[in-house]
C-alpha cells in the first residue's frame, strides 16, 4: 500500500472487533436493533469456521490501519434468472469516512469477489429514506428495485 493510500482487503480474525463496532454502528444509523454481542465470534466461524465459507467481508483501511467500514457478500440464488448471484448484506462507512472514496473503493471490491466466484450480478438493498446511499448507488450506475423487505422469526 502506498504512504497516504486507503485500500480494501479480505478481513482477516484480527480485524472482527472492529467489524462488529461497525455493524453495531451500522445497525444504530438504519435505526435497527443492534447486532447480537457475540457477533465477532460468529463472523469468526462464519468467515473463518470453514474451508470454503460463504460469507465474505471486506474492510476499508485507512493509511494508520484504521478500519474505517466494510462490506459483506454472499452468494444467492434466483429463481426468476435461473442463476447465482451475490448479495452484498452490507455497506456502511463510520461517520467522519464517507466521501473520502472508500464507498467506490468497497463497491469494486465487492464486483471484483462477484467475478472471483464466477457471478456475472450483484445485488443489495437501501432504507428508501438513506437519500445519501440512494445518491451514492445511483452515480455508481445502480437500478433500484421497490420491493419491502420482511422478515419472520422461526423459534426453535
Amino acid at each position: 500500500m502506498t504512504a497516504g493510500e486507503p485500500r480494501v482487503r479480505h478481513a482477516e480474525p484480527a480485524d472482527l472487533p472492529r467489524v462488529a463496532e461497525l455493524a453495531a454502528q451500522h445497525a444504530a444509523y438504519e435505526r435497527a436493533a443492534p447486532p447480537v454481542p457475540d457477533l465477532a465470534e460468529r463472523l469468526r466461524t462464519l468467515l473463518f469456521g470453514t474451508p470454503e465459507p460463504r460469507l465474505r467481508c471486506l474492510v476499508a483501511e485507512l493509511p494508520g490501519g484504521e478500519l474505517a467500514g466494510y462490506a459483506t457478500c454472499a452468494p444467492e440464488l434466483s429463481t426468476w434468472e435461473g442463476r447465482a448471484y451475490l448479495h452484498m448484506d452490507c455497506l456502511f462507512l463510520a461517520p467522519g469516512h464517507r466521501g473520502l472514496g472508500l464507498g467506490p473503493l468497497l463497491v469494486d471490491a465487492v464486483v471484483a469477489e462477484a467475478r472471483a466466484q464466477g457471478l456475472t450480478e450483484v445485488q443489495w438493498q437501501t432504507p428508501a429514506w438513506n437519500e445519501g446511499a440512494v445518491r451514492f448507488y445511483d452515480r455508481l450506475g445502480a437500478r433500484a428495485k421497490e420491493k419491502l423487505r420482511y422478515t419472520l422469526s422461526v423459534a426453535p
